[in-house]
């Protein structure tokens, strides 16, 4: 069984709608996916219908952006099958209303930049539930100024280290470990995306520590020795292991395809088999509570 399990669509900053991107993954030869807009659970039940009627397993879930303080840095934190979405709800709200407002000032920089209407960046972003750096990218690709999305001018507008930036730093962004809470309060899954990709493997060891459920091994922007490390480590303190391609569409940074990174049949099955396993153990461990209580009356 092939699983992708990290991938997004037009409701965050990816360039497929969900039925599309079902549709391609059904094309693809990929049985399961979970859809993981960023800061967005309610697009799961209508790839829930949709994943049954072309018959692909759609595993409900999101990527909570969160922002590591003692670092400066960002985390992402993907959460499954939880069983009470709706708690997320403020999560979310409160992670896009940061997103919106800090993205809206860039948008307004990039218009007294360039010849590029506010109205135009706001379009490209359509179907979307927040405004992210790429549609800000289209506006001006569609403007004729760059003929991609992920080059020099994008360099020059986004990174931090270039002087001629408009980036707007998000450090309001959800704590990770009150982030882990809240996805197990939901009755979720919670694991550290991509570490390679925003170096949280310190923040890994703090959030083991705390309760996190699992890391994402296999995904483009972990080195094979990084990859071989993060099993190393999951394996060591019992951690689920995810992968997925990170499939953004015509939105990723490199050719990236659907299920160019996927979850192994093995730990799909860890992972779908989880809670279950969970809730096996707490009443044992209650059981043996119980009995030591009774034997010391």
């Amino acid at each position: 069984m092939k699983a992708d399990l990290h991938c997004h669509s037009k409701l965050s900053d990816g360039t497929l709608g969900i039925d599309d991107l079902i549709q391609l993954a059904k094309k693809s030869g990929i049985d399961t996916i979970a859809v993981t807009d960023h800061d967005f659970i309610a697009g799961t039940v209508r790839a829930g219908v949709l994943g049954k009627r072309l018959g692909v397993n759609i595993i409900p879930a999101a990527e909570f952006t969160c922002t590591d303080k003692k670092r400066s840095r960002k985390a992402h934190i993907l959460c499954y099958l939880p069983d009470r979405p709706e708690q997320l709800l403020g999560l979310c709200k409160r992670n896009t209303e940061i997103r919106k407002a800090a993205n809206r000032i860039m948008a307004l920089r990039v218009a007294e930049r360039y010849p590029v209407s506010p109205e135009l960046i706001v379009k490209c972003a359509a179907g979307s539930t927040c405004l992210f750096k790429q549609h800000i990218m289209r506006a001006l690709l569609e403007s004729g100024y760059t003929t991609t999305i992920f080059g020099d001018l994008y360099q020059e507008l986004f990174s931090k280290e270039s002087p001629k930036n408009i980036v707007v730093s998000h450090t309001a962004y959800a704590d990770p470990f009150e982030t882990v809470k809240e996805i197990h309060d939901a009755g979720g899954i919670a694991i550290l995306a991509h570490p390679g990709f925003y170096d949280n493997f310190e923040l890994l060891d703090e959030l083991i520590e705390a309760g996190i459920d699992g890391v994402e091994v296999w995904h483009p922007a972990n080195s094979p020795e990084q990859q071989e490390y993060l099993k190393s480590v999951a394996k060591k303190h019992k951690l689920l292991m995810t992968g997925g391609s990170d499939f953004h569409g015509g939105n990723n940074a490199e050719p990236t395809l659907l299920g160019q990174c996927t979850t192994p049949e093995e730990n799909l099955n860890e992972l779908l088999n989880y809670k279950a396993k969970q809730r096996r153990k707490q009443k044992r461990e209650e059981k043996a509570k119980a009995e030591s209580g009774a034997q010391n009356q």
